[in-house]
């Protein structure tokens, strides 16, 4: 190919055209002492060798854990005598001895699950929730593992209970509650505090930061990349069934039918075959209608068990449900 250019006459006003073809076959950079050569005969698709060879090798994405366990904390004091709110703050509310045998009740069927994988190199890695009945909940829990099994924790404040604002008034509290009940859990905001779709909001910001840890390989130690790492996330009762929610997607419909979890309970989100995480690899389709799912979230938990990250459910039911016309 060639180029024309036009060039000027000191004599003359106008400029005037003069021919000269240039090959564009291969161009001389900066005439360097490597004599770097840009090839340009590759419809404009440029290779940079010096480049290429400092780049580093495509990593391969480290083994996400094997699941994640949502533990709600074990028996508090708010929990037997409702009055306690109106004393103590709510971060302060403790568990009862009651609660503490839960706690490490539900420890030691953690550690049975896990080591029903027959997996020597397993580990647990904990998120908790700042409120002391929270905290006392995975003391009591860790007992059940030693030192060597516990690859780290977190006090992560985005997962803390709903603030249901002043407690002091005990009758007033109870208005408020017969009203949240007439106008939905969802969304109902409690004065001076937090509606279930304000822990929505910050459970999305707590998520993306867990999917992010996950798809990094935060929770390996150095040197490790161990398909054996167990994620447990000890919060309250309200908190994990928002979690739930915005993981899975359900609608608020599905959430406000959701029954809560007991004290010192568990729900097991299990890694499918694809790498998705589903509640049916742990749980059976009876345990899971108590807990309030329907034949929807249901069927959905069963395209989680087997498909890829990232992917997404084009046979998605709630479209067949929602849509009348069809």
């Amino acid at each position: 190919m060639a180029i024309t250019f036009f060039t000027f006459s000191p004599a003359q006003s106008k400029p005037f055209l003069q021919s000269q073809p240039y090959s564009f076959s291969s161009i001389k950079c900066c005439q360097n002492s490597t004599a770097e050569t840009v090839n340009l005969s590759q419809n404009g698709h440029v290779s940079y060798p010096e480049k290429t060879l400092h780049m580093p090798p495509a990593s391969i994405p480290p083994p996400r854990p094997c699941r994640i366990i949502l533990v709600r904390h074990g028996e508090s004091e708010g929990n037997i005598d409702e009055s306690a709110y109106t004393r103590i703050p709510d971060p302060k509310i403790a568990l009862t001895d009651k609660g503490k045998d839960q706690a490490e009740e539900c420890g030691r069927r953690i550690r049975e699950l896990i080591e029903k994988d027959g997996a020597d190199d397993w580990k647990v890695y904990f998120y908790v929730s700042p409120y002391r009945r929270t905290l006392e909940t995975l003391q009591n829990l860790g007992r059940a593992f030693d030192r060597s099994r516990i690859a780290g924790m977190i006090k992560e404040p985005r997962i803390r209970e709903q603030d249901f604002g002043n407690f002091q008034d005990r009758e007033k509290m109870r208005v408020e509650k017969t009203i949240r009940r007439l106008y939905g859990r969802f969304f109902y905001r409690f004065p001076n505090g937090e509606s279930a779709a304000d822990v929505y909001d910050r459970i999305t910001g707590f998520r993306e930061t867990l999917r992010a840890a996950i798809d990094n390989g935060r929770f390996q130690p150095p040197g490790e990349r161990s398909q054996n790492m167990n994620l447990v996330i000890v919060s309250h009762g309200l908190t994990l069934r928002v979690f739930l929610m915005r993981w899975y997607k359900w609608t608020v419909e599905q959430f406000e039918g959701l029954n809560n979890l007991g004290n010192g309970k568990m729900m097991v989100m299990g890694q499918g075959s694809g790498g998705r995480y589903s509640l049916l690899v742990h749980h059976t389709e009876e345990e899971l209608r108590e807990f309030g799912l329907t034949n929807e979230m249901i069927m959905d938990q069963e395209w989680q068990s087997y498909a890829k990250p990232r992917e997404i459910n084009y046979e998605c039911p709630l479209v067949n449900s929602f849509f009348t016309h069809f």
